[in-house]
């Protein structure tokens, strides 16, 4: 067995500078636990949002793009995984048999719907740390997690931050969105036909759970886990 066959997604995630890892959110400790079994899979992964400091932080889109941490860790981790990336900005510069790049504004629905067409075959797993704004993470949900196949796994980071230049007033945040539909099996929103669109996805969606940052019960909520059917 390799050096990187034995590191865990932690050990990799530290390696490659992805602030999912131990320095930071320590999402990779539930996502080892979780992808494990299909390490050495023909999985297809998609991941939105590559890079931290984009629009969200105030910064342009054309921004240059010097380094893709969190694809790099994939690509090792996932020996066999067909890895595609989503970004408004461009990182097309990346190349590797196995990554896809596709460029994608999180602030238009229809683009995401494109978008999402184009991945095929259908994802297994899908990962949104992309702009973290509640309307985007909804919107990309109901457009991507039906083309999710049968027992994927749909995931959202950060839930506990929203940034000020994209979150709309008086929507209903996504962790409020998801803890509706756990204690009472219904999703409620502040947008009637939103709360009538994930309503409907319902006969889908197998099990969610919600965990705080850092794993520590005090904590806001911050990563969203959802099953397929």
């Amino acid at each position: 067995m390799s050096i990187s066959e034995a590191e865990n997604l932690t050990e990799l995630a530290d390696r490659y500078g992805s602030d999912k890892g131990s320095s930071k959110h320590r999402y990779t400790e539930l996502y080892h636990l979780l992808f494990h079994p299909y390490r050495h899979s023909e999985i297809v992964f998609l991941e939105m949002g590559l890079l931290i400091g984009g629009p969200e932080h105030g910064v342009d889109k054309d921004r240059a793009t010097k380094d893709c941490p969190s694809i790099r860790m994939w690509l090792k981790y996932f020996s066999k995984a067909q890895i595609h990336g989503l970004d408004v900005s461009d990182f097309s510069w990346f190349e590797h048999e196995r990554f896809t790049f596709h460029r994608c504004d999180m602030n238009n629905r229809e683009e995401i719907a494109n978008t999402a067409g184009k991945i095929d075959p259908a994802p297994d797993i899908v990962i949104d740390d992309a702009s973290h704004a509640s309307h985007h993470q909804q919107s990309a949900f109901l457009e991507v997690f039906p083309k999710l196949a049968s027992g994927g796994l749909y995931i959202i980071e950060d839930l506990r931050w929203q940034p000020k230049t994209y979150e709309l007033a008086g929507i209903t945040k996504t962790a409020a969105l998801f803890r509706s539909f756990q204690n009472d099996r219904e999703f409620t929103h502040s947008d009637p036909s939103i709360a009538e669109e994930f309503n409907a996805l319902i006969p889908q969606i197998s099990a969610c759970i919600i965990e705080p940052a850092r794993y520590q019960k005090h904590r806001k909520d911050q990563v969203l886990v959802v099953h397929k059917k």
